[in-house]
């Protein structure tokens, strides 16, 4: 049976793999193409002038964009990206997403820039 910590290390290839896919899908049309790089704690995906960059450090991920804004995400067991600091009102919990939706929304903004 996996650690967690090796949980998070494959979901972490995962998602870099999701943004080499969505990159890629993007960039059809357009016969564009963005570059993803993957590290141990860093994913950088650049397009042109945009680019985004995301550090890992065990279930914790900031991530930073060209034109300043960043944030900070982790990662659940569940393969979803969550917001720590985010509450949904309703619910009153940090508000979820599935990992392949975050990485197909970044990649449309990147690619589209």
């Amino acid at each position: 049976m996996p650690t967690t910590a090796q949980l998070y290390v494959e979901l972490w290839v995962s998602l870099a793999s999701l943004l080499r896919s969505y990159t890629a899908a993007h960039g059809l049309n357009g016969n564009l193409q963005a570059t993803v790089e993957l590290g141990e704690e860093r994913i950088t995906v650049r397009h042109g002038n945009a680019w985004l960059e995301l550090e890992r450090r065990g279930a914790r991920i900031n991530w930073r964009r060209e034109d300043g804004r960043n944030g900070e995400l982790e990662l659940t067991e569940a393969g979803r990206l969550r917001e720590p600091r985010s509450q949904n009102r309703d619910l009153g919990h940090p508000i979820e997403e599935e990992m392949d939706m975050a990485a197909e929304a970044w990649a449309r903004e990147l690619m589209h820039e």
